[in-house]
């Protein structure tokens, strides 16, 4: 328990890190002059490489344990931090946005790092537990345009940047990576290759770029959405988004659970037909706060329980000696998922001048992955 506390934390820690930019999006688009556009590729770049950089990272943490992985990222992150912090031209903070992505790797440490620790039929429950950390993103939301505010935005990502700091250096004094873990010894490449002959790879990672890749779009682009749609300030678009969060926080540990006792699948099906019918809803802008803020919290709530449903499915078809390179693989679907959604509202609000189409893609995704899950999993017992 004490590990699976540890490793939660510094997941929040580097998702907020891994967040600051979104939070303070409609300050750089006012300073900047941004176009929707150009607003939506500022939000969205640090999920690309936070998503692609998870296949090595998983790798890595296959080979060198989740202990060091974990202050690795944390010290590696503390130098986009500073300087998207110190940038005031949109060219930087394109080029430092990107490299802050290196702090969402972090998600692909923790699954296998926690998973060795636990028998499998609590590996649910942990890995669930692990992921409320992605509760970082929802600290972002609600902290970082009241630190800006406070402290200035050069002080806020110093402060960020000493709480990574200490961070890592816990992570290397207190945590321990699981007794029964041993480091791999193959080598990375071949073990990509066979990770993607695995057909639950392939499986899981189509289910977490719709559930996962669904909280990121909507964590990152949500505050410039509300913004457009409902005149809401920067600092009360951030505590929505926080709410938005911290719904999905919730609902992950306990998808997670309810995947121990129910199967995951059951889960995920909940997970997707919820999401459908809630994005069909806000397609038609409803009015504040009820129903819209109430839509907003139930959709995150129901994404929040796919992420969680998705990674018991798959520590209940992977080998744990392989999760951390599947992690990986599936860490980056989720994470990509996450990335083309703000530029496509970006695209559609500056095209129409509102978000109608947008979410009625998202409904019919969320209803494609409602139909594979049905069929790839008819009995509920998976398919390795």
């Amino acid at each position: 328990m004490v590990n699976l506390v540890l490793a939660t934390i510094a997941f929040a820690v580097t998702f907020w890190a891994w967040n600051l930019i979104a939070p303070l999006s409609g300050t750089y688009s006012e300073q900047l002059g941004l176009s929707p556009t150009q607003t939506s590729m500022l939000v969205a770049i640090p999920v690309l490489v936070g998503s692609l950089g998870r296949i090595p990272v998983g790798v890595l943490t296959d080979k060198l344990g989740g202990r060091l992985m974990f202050a690795a990222i944390c010290f590696l992150t503390i130098v986009p931090v500073l300087f998207v912090g110190w940038s005031n031209s949109y060219g930087a903070l394109l080029f430092w946005g990107f490299l802050l992505g290196v702090g969402g790797t972090s998600f692909a440490v923790g699954i296998p790092f926690v998973n060795a620790w636990y028998e499998p039929a609590r590996r649910g429950f942990a890995t669930g537990l692990f992921g409320a950390g992605m509760g970082g993103t929802a600290l972002s939301a609600f902290l970082t345009p009241r630190l800006v505010e406070g402290l200035g935005r050069a002080q806020t990502h110093l402060l960020m940047a000493a709480m990574l700091a200490l961070m890592g250096v816990i992570m290397l004094v207190a945590s321990r990576n699981s007794p029964g873990w041993k480091p791999s010894t193959e080598p990375p490449l071949p073990r990509m290759r066979d990770a993607t002959k695995i057909k639950a790879t392939w499986q899981c990672a189509v289910l977490y770029a719709v559930a996962f890749g669904g909280f990121v779009a909507f964590s990152t682009y949500l505050p410039t959405l509300l913004r457009n749609v409902y005149d809401f300030t920067q600092t009360d678009a951030g505590l929505r988004t926080a709410g938005f969060s911290i719904a999905a926080v919730i609902a992950r540990p306990l998808g997670g659970a309810l995947s121990d006792k129910t199967g995951p699948e059951r889960v995920l099906l909940a997970s997707f037909a919820g999401t459908a019918v809630l994005a069909v809803v806000l397609a038609f802008e409803p009015p504040l706060e009820v129903p819209a803020g109430t839509c907003f919290v139930a959709i995150a709530f129901f994404l929040g329980l796919g992420t969680g449903g998705v990674f018991a499915l798959v520590a209940k078809l992977v080998d744990p000696t392989r999760v951390g390179t599947v992690t990986g693989l599936v860490g980056a679907a989720g994470g990509l998922g996450g990335y083309f959604p703000p530029l496509v509202m970006g695209a559609v609000y500056t095209a129409t001048g509102a978000y109608t189409i947008g979410f009625l893609l998202l409904a019919l995704t969320a209803l494609a992955a409602w139909v594979y899950t049905l069929k790839a999993f008819p009995s509920g017992r998976g398919s390795g």
